[in-house]
């Protein structure tokens, strides 16, 4: 104690706080129902065992010479090239497709969109069979185009292309559709109001606007295109370096080789799962 008054020495230091529960502390003692940890255990078992046996059945020793050999060559060339194809033409008529759902007001926009996202969730073999009566020889359409172009679809390399894009164009449309409703059409407006045409809006601020969704659809579709069985084997058939892709060259090696059916297989799964891990953020979150 000073003339001037109390020590700053004398006055007693304030109460410390109380320590507050770390996050991990409170992770470490919570209690987590059983009944659903055991649930989480056997979904986990469901998707894990198929896939750790086909790993430990995999021909390590002879994957190469496998993946070489002349017919499942034949049928990755074919896989890549057709699911590439498709991924473009699902571009090409997906965006502006999911632009007419979101961005006009033109009347049946609504059923529009249900019917292109139809195929979602449409059996594929049914899909196969719906394309061959419409762009089959005896089809809707398909007798027209042959007598009248010359263009014949069934059992084609590009009738695989149409089945696949059948199947994939609704994922590049739900993208897109998701990503135009999102954003905020502030740009657009503003653009238009300074002269802009309609498709130098298009092209200038609305497509840059939908990039990362364009790109994940894009990635979705030629994924989905790349893994197609039901629509192709059933409309354009099975016929060797002309409509066999790998899900149906995997299809029929395990009845002559399912060593080779196995390191297809394998093929098509590293290649989903690279697909998962590159878009990860944007259609499952942070693995």
């Amino acid at each position: 104690m000073t003339a001037d008054g109390p020590d700053v020495l004398d006055v007693p230091p304030p109460a410390a706080a109380p320590r507050r529960r770390t996050a991990r502390g409170e992770r470490g003692r919570e209690r987590y129902p059983a009944v659903l940890m055991t649930l989480a255990a056997l979904g986990v078992l469901v998707i894990v065992a198929p896939l750790a046996g086909l790993v430990a059945r995999a021909p390590w020793g002879s994957l190469v010479e496998l993946l070489s050999a002349p017919g499942n060559r034949q049928a990755l060339w074919l896989s890549v090239f057709c699911s590439v194809t498709t991924a473009v033409v699902c571009v090409l008529l997906g965006v502006p497709l999911a632009w007419v759902v979101q961005r006009t007001r033109l009347p049946g926009r609504r059923v529009l969109h249900a019917l292109t996202t139809l195929p979602v969730v449409l059996p594929p073999i049914v899909g196969g069979v719906a394309l061959l009566l419409a762009f089959g020889r005896e089809g809707l359409l398909g007798g027209f185009l042959e007598d009248t172009f010359g263009i014949r679809l069934a059992f084609t390399t590009p009738g695989v292309i149409l089945a696949q894009t059948f199947v994939s164009l609704p994922f590049l449309v739900l993208a897109i559709s998701g990503a135009l409703q999102s954003r905020d059409r502030h740009l657009e407006e503003a653009a238009r109001t300074m002269g802009a045409g309609p498709w130098r809006v298009f092209w200038r601020v609305t497509l840059p606007l939908i990039r990362p969704s364009l790109i994940a659809g894009a990635v979705l579709a030629w994924a989905r295109a790349l893994g197609e069985f039901g629509a192709t084997i059933t409309f354009a058939g099975n016929f060797p370096g002309r409509t066999q892709t790998m899900p149906l060259a995997v299809y029929m090696a395990l009845e002559t080789d399912p060593d080779a059916a196995v390191a297809l297989s394998l093929v098509l799964v590293a290649v989903s799962l690279a697909v998962l891990i590159g878009m990860r953020r944007r259609w499952t979150g942070a693995l």
